[in-house]
């Protein structure tokens, strides 16, 4: 089997629609000669329907990351499928409605530490939940939405992007001695289910496609597939902690 992810096994989060940036990076792998896990919330027949639109339909699990059990019983899941893991995509977010779009002053406490929990604190857990299956080393990637601005609408969602930031930091410092590495891609705005539960997205969206230097595609989820797949491949041996734009350059200019 060739291709630059050639015999990894990977368990990838977060495939809601074939829209889904998860979906990209799952197809991509797959053309690119990896076995492919996938997990899913909530309404498992949809996710396993959108499942069988990849090239080789993969096995879905049931995983809710703020749910003890789940996470415990995690591994013993995976081993059902495969033997071990090279690499994980965690690509899971979510805030109550209270958080964003423009109430940032008035969110309570509980829905603000909703959306910590599972947009945030979970990148911990579904690493930590791997740990056993990742006794080779590999790669854990996440998915953010550049952190280091505030943006409109966007609120206590970005606060939990600036904890996940944080946090893929701390476990590249902790699971390195492992050979585990943590990495983060930060892609421009796009129109996922994602992008639609939040009021006023389309704010970005038009500043995005008028600014960013090499344009951007509102609907095309490939180049961010292709830099998960990129740093789950063995081409990044020795990048950790990192954050890799995928924003049509956005990030980099003034105006």
């Amino acid at each position: 089997m060739s291709g630059l992810l050639a015999g990894k096994r990977l368990l990838i989060t977060g495939v809601i629609t074939d829209a889904s940036i998860a979906f990209s990076a799952a197809k991509l792998a797959q053309e690119q000669g990896a076995t492919v896990v996938l997990t899913g919330f909530g309404r498992l027949s949809l996710v396993e329907r959108i499942a069988k639109r990849l090239p080789t339909p993969p096995p879905v699990i049931e995983l809710d990351v703020t749910n003890a059990d789940h996470l415990a019983g995690l591994a013993d899941k995976v081993r059902e499928h495969v033997d071990g893991l090279d690499g994980v995509v965690h690509s899971i977010g979510f805030a109550p409605q209270s958080c964003l779009g423009g109430g940032f002053l008035e969110a309570p406490w509980d829905d603000v530490a909703t959306a910590l929990k599972v947009s945030t604190y979970s990148y911990k857990s579904l690493a930590t939940a791997c740990l056993p299956l990742m006794t080779s080393g590999g790669s854990i990637v996440g998915l953010t939405f550049d952190a280091t601005s505030a943006w409109p609408v966007y609120d206590w969602m970005g606060v939990a992007k600036a904890g996940l930031e944080s946090a893929s930091r701390y476990l590249a410092l902790h699971l390195g001695k492992q050979g585990i590495r943590s990495n983060l891609v930060a892609a421009g705005p796009l129109r996922t289910m994602a992008a639609k539960s939040i009021p006023g997205f389309e704010q970005f969206e038009e500043a995005w496609s008028g600014r960013a230097p090499l344009g951007w595609d509102l609907y095309d989820t490939t180049a961010a597939g292709k830099a998960i797949c990129a740093l789950l491949s063995d081409w990044f041996p020795a990048t950790t902690g990192e954050i890799v734009h995928v924003d049509g350059g956005y990030h980099a200019v003034g105006a």
